[in-house]
């Protein structure tokens, strides 16, 4: 539960320390003393949005400082230590807002998202507000609160997560699938070009050494003749050639004894010019043994050529690389039978999606249809006792639209109310008035909080619009939600005051300069004296201290 609120700077809240005790604890005041100002800052603490006017005007910031005893609040504790954020003795939720606007939350002193504040928060407290009243005529408040009745928020959560996978798999499917014909007409042309291209068969290299023999083929007579010519001047001429000229210099040089030095290094190289020589003699007689100037096979290689030149033309690239340009296509139409296969695979995902959604779905309708009737019954004991005799109340459930797979689940829920006996039932929004909405909603919340796991409950101004002998039945059920945990209520009637176990009186401290809100902790006589004033009168009068004397007396009874 609550257990310390400090404030600083927040509004016209210079600084405010509160020990929060269990049980319903009153919360009273003059109007504009800034009764709901706690609550609001409260709020902020639980990370709600705020601006730089909440800050207190002349400070720099804004503080604000919530401790919660989680002894009893397993789910809390749960959470804190999945995020390693648990630590010994209360958690700390703290929110600091600057002048400039700058917001920055904690938990138990690490910094924090305020997403984070906002889903530790819900753990921890669950607020009630007279806004609530308007909220009630919406259809998705009244699914909200009747899955909060039953205890189904996690399935009907799951409800929604199986909707949006099976939409976003549908969305996905029908994608691929709408591009299927484009894909075919595609992969039929690929498979056409992929099959051009093995069976042009391009080797690794083949292309260079095609052309290579086409020139040479092409070149026979000239090729062959400069051979002839080469072999001539290096071995075959009479008048004198190159390797009988390097023999006769090797023979004279060698008569010599001494071959030292340069001349011995002379020697060496003209050694190496002979034997050079001699092989290339060798290579051409080679060449020239093996050199087929075949015209058959001129003209296959010619054919050759042609096939890889024209197919580097269609595809608009050099021949050399037809080869990638094979391998970028095989991976083109590899990527396109992968579509084919996940169109397969997810057309059998939103078959299981679907499953999944509709068995869940079914399960929160079967809880949806058992919680409907106890929670009609409740409100409807409820509302005639909160001064509406006779009145009816009914949680009707619809099929929903016809949305396949609707998130919300299969029915729509909507409360229907007969504010009068023979009355026929209708729809919350069309048959309530002010008076009657605030007590239907007051009954609905006092209703769905006392199935709630969070044990700390806060109305703020829940019972405006109600007087009289009602406004003490309305104390009567806070009070009793009290006693089961720990409730807040920031009220203007004397009746429901009286019932709370504490009670927090909130007034306004004028000093020369300046004007701050203050809270004290009223009992015994000055507990009797707040109620005597919202009785009623600015002065205090036996009869009026009498009468709040006997409420509270009777509320501790």
């Amino acid at each position: 539960m609550l257990v310390h609120l400090s404030v600083h700077n927040y509004a016209i809240v210079e600084h405010l320390d509160l020990e929060l005790q269990a049980g319903m604890t009153v919360i009273s005041g003059e109007t504009g003393a800034g009764k709901s100002i706690m609550l609001d800052a409260l709020g902020l603490a639980l990370g709600d949005r705020a601006d730089s006017s909440v800050v207190r005007q002349g400070a720099d910031k804004a503080d604000i400082l919530a401790s919660f005893d989680l002894a009893d609040i397993a789910d809390a504790r749960a959470w804190l230590a999945e995020r390693d954020l648990d630590s010994d003795g209360p958690c700390i939720l703290r929110r600091v807002i600057t002048a400039e606007g700058r917001s920055r939350g904690y938990i138990n002193g690490s910094p924090c998202p305020l997403g984070d504040l906002k889903a530790l928060g819900e753990l921890l407290i669950d607020i009630h507000s007279q806004h609530e009243h308007q909220s009630l005529l919406k259809p998705d408040t009244h699914r909200r609160l009747l899955d909060e009745f039953a205890g189904a928020q996690e399935l009907a959560r799951q409800v929604q997560l199986a909707a949006q996978r099976w939409k976003q798999t549908r969305q996905t499917l029908e994608r691929l699938s709408n591009a299927s014909d484009e894909q075919r007409a595609r992969h039929q042309l690929l498979s056409y070009q992929l099959e051009e291209l093995e069976n042009l068969g391009l080797g690794e290299n083949e292309l260079e050494q095609l052309e290579q023999e086409h020139r040479n083929l092409a070149n026979a007579g000239q090729l062959l003749g400069a051979c002839q010519q080469v072999m001539e001047l290096c071995s075959e001429s009479d008048a004198g050639n190159v390797l009988s000229a390097l023999t006769a210099s090797l023979h004279r040089l060698t008569a010599f004894q001494a071959q030292s030095g340069a001349l011995g290094e002379a020697v060496n190289l003209l050694a190496s010019a002979q034997i050079q020589v001699e092989e290339a003699i060798g290579e051409l007689n080679r060449f020239i043994d093996h050199f087929d100037a075949d015209p058959q096979r001129q003209q296959a290689l010619e054919e050759r050529l042609d096939a890889i030149y024209s197919l580097a033309r269609k595809h608009r690239v050099q021949p050399a690389e037809l080869p990638a340009l094979q391998q970028r296509l095989l991976g083109e139409l590899e990527g396109l039978n992968a579509d084919d296969e996940a169109v397969e695979r997810l057309g059998e995902e939103l078959e299981a999606y679907a499953r999944h959604y509709r068995e869940k779905a079914a399960e929160l309708s079967g809880i949806r249809q058992m919680a409907a009737g106890r929670l009609a019954a409740a409100v409807e004991d409820e509302i005639q006792r909160l001064g509406m005799p006779g009145g009816r109340f009914s949680a009707a459930l619809k099929p929903a639209a016809q949305d396949e797979n609707p998130p919300q689940g299969l029915e729509m829920i909507e409360f229907l109310v007969s504010a009068n006996p023979g009355q026929p039932l209708r729809p919350l929004a069309k048959v309530a008035s002010g008076g009657e909405l605030s007590r239907i909603s007051l009954a609905i919340q006092v209703i769905t909080a006392q199935t709630s796991r969070t044990p700390t409950l806060v109305f703020d101004e829940v019972d405006v619009g109600i007087g009289g002998p009602t406004a003490e039945i309305v104390g009567q059920l806070l009070r009793r939600l009290g006693e089961r945990g720990q409730v807040l209520t920031v009220t203007h009637l004397p009746q429901v005051a009286a019932q709370g176990h504490n009670h927090l009186f909130v007034h306004k401290a004028r000093g020369t300069d300046e004007t701050r809100t203050a809270v004290k902790t009223l009992e015994g006589d000055a507990r009797v004296e707040e109620i005597a004033r919202m009785l009623g009168g600015v002065d205090l009068t036996e009869q009026s201290l009498a009468h709040a004397r006997q409420m509270v007396a009777t509320a501790q009874a």
